[in-house]
């Protein structure tokens, strides 16, 4: 499908990387883009010349679509849909990252979300087809559609049904991680923009093991994460045990960021960060071969998306230093400093540093306790202390003759779980 790519800013150059690689990644090729530097026009978002400018662009270029990066009020739709070609499908940024993410959407938790959002995005174009109606306008161009008095409702309702169903599955989904927890699973997040690199550390982090070995436990997650270089591959979660000794980490790759959401597609997707909200540890992944300005601007983003629920350690990974050499690398370490203090810098792709990522990782991670049982022997001694070797760390077991001793560390809710068993050991073996 062949798309012009168009974009008005209030001063300045307007910056249209972004939005080709948006319209790359939902199958577009873009043939030609148009910019203006301008305040917005209420009518048409460009002034009347820079759009009648466009149409004739979009005409000549024989473009399939035409996509603004700026967000389109119904009236501006429904007016610059009447200039352009007949054939021309007009979309703005939300209109895309909506199209893109419904190509992604896989589970039925991230389906119900692309749903919502695009609901909420139809509802005040809804209220528009009515306020034109009134008018005799009858709009049915360039996706306002025919008016329909009863729509609105009906988008209400649909609106509601979808909530409830996702507040049921992140129901379901916190039950899990609590069960995870339980089994002595430290829960690590992968946070970030999107093509930050995040699916990529993931595959480098993980363990042969996926958490799909044990499908009662983990029947909501994938077991692989695709790497590529494209925008939104992750759509819903990926999780996989990480390759860390020591400790049982389960590690989850997440939606990624991107700038300019409007509230309410963020209000639609805010479920599925909530792998990030309920993590022990969060890795905040950023491209570090990007210009300064623009990591500093999205780590501001994302510490204000992560601090609003969050309340687990962030460690900032600086991602690919493999394309930037020593010094622009120590350059934007301390230019980046008061945001990231301590950052982790590897390479996912090449695997560079990632040693010392996981040994981060385990320092960051909440501390495990120390603890030392002395156990009756029993007929479930042993099934007790096979438990212990299955969620904890032993250090050392000793067999007597009436009692079993086991040294060994774990996450404090394991001990107390250790603990509650022992005191049920009250048979012993004759």
């Amino acid at each position: 499908m062949r798309a012009i790519v168009a974009k008005r800013v209030d001063k300045g150059v307007a910056d249209t990387e972004e939005i080709r690689q948006l319209a790359e990644a939902a199958g577009y090729e873009v043939v030609a883009e148009l910019t203006q530097s301008r305040t917005a026009d209420p009518a048409l978002q460009l002034g009347e010349g820079k759009a009648d400018e466009l149409a004739a662009l979009a005409a000549r270029e024989d473009a399939d679509t035409v996509i603004f990066d700026n967000r389109l009020g119904p009236y501006q739709m429904y007016n610059l849909g009447q200039k352009l070609p007949e054939d021309t499908e007009l979309m703005d940024r939300f209109t895309l990252i909506l199209e893109i993410f419904g190509q992604r959407a896989q589970t039925r938790k991230a389906q119900l979300q692309v749903e919502l959002a695009e609901l909420r995005y139809e509802l005040p174009r809804a209220e528009a087809k009515t306020s034109l109606a009134k008018r005799d306008e009858h709009p049915g161009f360039m996706g306002l559609g025919e008016y329909d008095e009863s729509r609105e409702q009906d988008i209400k309702d649909q609106i509601s049904r979808i909530r409830d169903e996702l507040a049921r599955i992140e129901q379901t989904e916190q039950d899990r991680r609590e069960r995870r927890h339980e089994a002595g699973f430290d829960l690590v997040a992968l946070a970030g923009y999107t093509n930050a690199g995040k699916s990529t550390l993931l595959r480098r982090l993980a363990a042969d093991l996926d958490v799909d070995a044990n499908e009662d436990l983990h029947p909501d997650l994938d077991a692989t994460a695709e790497s590529e270089d494209r925008l939104f591959t992750t759509l819903g979660t990926t999780t996989r045990r990480a390759d860390i000794d020591d400790r049982d980490v389960l590690l989850t790759d997440t939606v990624g960021f991107i700038s300019d959401l409007p509230h309410w597609l963020v209000e639609s997707f805010k479920s599925t960060l909530d792998s990030v909200y309920r993590a022990d540890l969060v890795l905040l992944v950023v491209d570090v071969s990007e210009p300064v300005e623009e990591i500093r601007e999205k780590l501001v983003t994302s510490h204000d998306t992560l601090y609003e629920r969050n309340e687990a350690p962030i460690v900032t990974v600086l991602n690919k230093i493999d394309t930037v050499d020593v010094d622009e690398l120590a350059e934007k370490r301390e230019a980046l400093s008061a945001l990231a203090p301590n950052p982790v810098a590897v390479s996912g792709m090449e695997g560079l540093n990632v040693e010392e990522l996981r040994e981060r990782i385990v320092d960051e991670l909440p501390d495990w306790e120390h603890e030392r049982l002395v156990l009756p022997m029993t007929e479930d001694t042993m099934s007790l202390v096979s438990w212990i070797h299955d969620n904890a760390n032993v250090e050392d077991v000793s067999y007597g003759d009436e009692d079993v001793v086991v040294d060994f560390e774990a996450r404090p809710a394991i001990v107390e779980q250790a603990r509650s068993r022992a005191g049920d050991l009250t048979t012993p073996v004759q």
